[in-house]
């Protein structure tokens, strides 16, 4: 088995090219599929491949269906999902189907080999049971970019985070706050009192993390703050088990 060897499944001729090449500067060896049913024809046991890189928007066989398959012909793969449309909840979806990392579209080969890194730096993630209709997504190490999320604990309103960078190593810790306002709105408009320093507040803190993330690309410097709650996360709160 070829420990450094990696697969890359997207539909697009360039950016394998692109991801080809970078990696192989990188001392990776490469293999590409330009559809999901030709990458599992190619992953097949899946044991030669250190990881699979996997574009979620193909005609065919999308994204997740193929990491989907992949899990099934392999639980403990390492896959990074690829894509230009994501969200974090789309991210989140991926991870609990067992996804390593999420890595976003267009990337530098920078970001592209700290994704690949992180990810092989982790442990294989089985898929995730789904948690509580109102929780907050039930991973405790979320990967996006080459980005590493552990949650660290913190007191009151304050939710710290260390986040890990796999492209230069360096290591950070961020630290969200909850608005009181944001508190009291969701009591005003559900009639739930939730605490601010438990777990659906934290689910809330590393959501905004994750998206600061995800669109720039770095920590963020300071406390950032929650001020806004999606109505959908409203709507939840009223099935959520007080904290």
């Amino acid at each position: 088995m070829t420990l450094s060897k990696l697969l890359v499944i997207d539909d697009e001729a360039n950016i394998r090219q692109m991801m080809r090449l970078t990696l192989e500067t990188a001392g990776y060896q490469v293999e590409e599929a330009a559809t999901g049913e030709e990458g599992l024809t190619k992953f097949g046991s899946g044991h030669d491949y250190a990881a699979v890189l996997l574009d979620q928007k193909m005609p065919g066989m999308d994204g997740l269906e193929t990491l989907r398959q992949l899990k099934r012909q392999l639980p403990e793969a390492c896959v990074i999902m690829v894509t230009a449309f994501a969200s974090i909840d789309l991210a989140v979806d991926a991870m609990r189907l067992g996804a390593t990392d999420f890595l976003r579209k267009p990337m530098t080969p920078d970001a592209l080999r700290a994704s690949v890194a992180a990810a092989l730096a982790s442990r294989p993630r089985l898929p995730l049971k789904p948690g509580g209709p109102a929780g907050p997504p039930q991973v405790e190490t979320l990967t996006l970019n080459g980005f590493r999320i552990v949650r660290a604990g913190g007191s009151g309103r304050l939710h710290t985070f260390e986040v890990t960078h796999f492209g230069d190593g360096t290591k950070s810790t961020a630290t969200v706050a909850i608005d009181p306002e944001a508190v009291a709105r969701v009591e005003r408009l559900t009639g739930r009192r939730l605490d601010p320093g438990g777990a659906f507040w934290k689910g809330q803190a590393e959501r905004l993390l994750s998206t600061h993330l995800w669109t720039e690309g770095h920590v963020p410097i300071g406390v950032v703050t929650l001020y806004e709650i999606s109505r959908e996360d409203l709507d939840a709160v009223s099935a959520w088990t007080l904290d």
